[in-house]
């Protein structure tokens, strides 16, 4: 072989050397990111060593109860004057203090929420006085303390990575949850997903509702919630709160986010004010309490209805008041930062999109 030869042969031998390093290098890329993603823990919510001290199942001595107003609620105290629970006036949610948990969903965020916020339904509306009924002696007696699951847990077990529960029949229940299938005329950032999944569409199984209607569930929506449709999952599904099939009236909770809002049930602690369609903007968040239902205005297209909601959860280690709910962007209930953080407070795109409120 001649030395020109040689020479023209050593352009090709360095091009393939260079391209079986890079795809070497590719290789080892993709599987560095395979052991990455495996060694990324379960998202769950987990007991956590408290950040404060309440210890709130070990409570004993004096309790007291005090009378406050907007809204017109009871709070239990400890002989410390610590809030041990509140019941709010005409509303079915209780926020009980009890062992800290941490809520995290890695895969979306690095926000951190350690609570010691345990929300859950009481059998009945409270009123004035009803410390002194039976029913929530019963009832406070059975739950104050325990960890069982209570409505944080229960909206936790739906985001990426949730492990799949079925119930004694074989249905999932819980476990990672879509928002709705692909739109065909959507397009990344703009009706990418379609709404209108329910808690049905997710079990996969027909449902009669209290007023004889039966729903079927679409294949197509197998596993998938839209915003309201998770809502309806925790509360109705899972915790029991009466369900409408639809937004007209009735008793139970509606099927969208407008409905909701604008229902009758539970107590507005932050009230729709200002003029349609896009109302006002609330000029303090600081009422909210973990557990309520927040509703935002974000789209000008659905004119006056509100079009999304979510679940107040309480602030974040980093002191933002953070909430959870289902969105398209990360297909699926987060409180994830993709198409928006998940903050009430600032000027971000959701806080600035807040226009209700309500404590059912």
């Amino acid at each position: 072989m001649s030395a020109k030869t040689k020479r023209g042969s050593r352009p090709v031998l360095h091009a393939t050397t260079i391209l079986a390093l890079l795809a070497g290098s590719a290789y080892l890329t993709v599987e560095l990111r395979k052991e990455e993603q495996a060694k990324a823990p379960a998202v769950q919510a987990v007991t956590d060593t408290p950040l404060v001290k309440s210890g709130a199942a070990q409570q004993t001595g004096r309790q007291t109860w005090e009378r406050l107003k907007n809204p017109d609620r009871s709070v239990l105290r400890d002989e410390s004057g610590q809030v041990l629970a509140t019941f709010t006036d005409g509303s079915r949610t209780a926020t009980l203090t009890g062992p800290s948990r941490t809520f995290t969903e890695p895969a979306n965020t690095t926000s951190r929420v350690v609570t010691e916020n345990w929300v859950r339904l009481m059998p009945e509306h409270w009123k004035k006085g009803a410390e002194k009924e039976k029913w929530f002696k019963d009832w406070f007696g059975e739950y104050f303390g325990s960890e069982e699951d209570d409505l944080f847990a229960m909206a936790f077990q739906y985001v990426d990575q949730a492990p799949v529960k079925k119930d004694d029949e074989g249905v999932p229940y819980a476990g990672d949850a879509d928002f709705g299938p692909i739109n065909p005329d959507g397009a990344e950032g703009a009706d990418y997903r379609l709404e209108q999944s329910d808690f049905y569409d997710y079990l996969g199984i027909p449902y009669t509702f209290r007023d004889g209607t039966t729903i079927q569930p679409e294949t197509a929506r197998y596993r998938a919630m839209d915003c309201s449709g998770f809502i309806r999952t925790v509360f109705g599904y899972r915790a029991r709160y009466p369900l409408r099939a639809l937004d007209a009236k009735g008793d139970g909770l509606p099927r969208t986010a407008n409905g909701m809002a604008r229902s009758d049930l539970g107590t507005d602690v932050i009230p729709l004010t200002g003029k349609a369609p896009q109302y006002s903007r609330p000029a303090s968040i600081d009422v909210l309490q973990p557990g309520d239902l927040v509703f935002f205005w974000l789209d000008a297209r659905t004119k006056e209805r509100l079009d999304h909601v979510g679940i107040y959860l309480g602030h974040d280690t980093d002191g933002h008041k953070i909430f959870i709910s289902s969105r398209e962007e990360v297909n699926g209930p987060t409180i994830g930062d993709k198409g928006g953080t998940s903050r009430l407070d600032g000027n971000g795109y959701y806080a600035k999109a807040l226009r209700s409120a309500k404590r059912l």
